[in-house]
């Protein structure tokens, strides 16, 4: 997997494309130009995953990104976060989640899901599980 950079505008064009946008930006409330506008390119074989990989694949290089991320926090802070991740499971076939669960074996997680059954019949440590029902949250023993 490759992971490029790809800035919305050069920085030898960037004065001249906020002029040229000022209109539009001022009738949107916001501006349409610049880094926030940057993009990762993620590609796989030279193919780019955003508009050719799978639910998946995208999943998975996204969740590669954040994994990343952590270990460049643990080495800058030597400290760990924790990691939350919103039903995470429902897009990855079975290979990639036992790859994720694994990862994450050392990772203080929160995970939010729609069913346990794919935690437990992997068999993963599970510390506390709270339930959600009607607005009201509850342990589970």
């Amino acid at each position: 997997m490759f992971l490029g950079y790809e800035p919305d505008v050069s920085a030898e064009r960037f004065s001249l494309k906020v002029r040229e946008s000022r209109e539009r930006d001022l009738k949107l409330k916001q501006t349409c130009t610049g880094p926030h506008k940057d993009d990762c390119l993620f590609s796989i074989e030279g193919c780019d995953i955003r508009r050719f990989g799978s639910q998946g694949q995208q999943r998975t290089a996204a969740l590669a990104l954040k994994l990343s991320e952590i270990e460049l926090v643990k080495k800058v802070s030597h400290d760990t976060p924790v990691l939350l991740l919103d039903d995470v499971l429902s897009e990855l076939d079975s290979s990639r989640q036992n790859y994720l669960l694994e990862s994450i074996g050392e990772i203080q997680t929160i995970i939010t899901c729609t069913g346990l059954e794919e935690f437990i019949n992997r068999r993963v440590a599970v510390d506390k599980i709270f339930k959600v029902v009607n607005g009201t949250v509850s342990l589970e023993n």
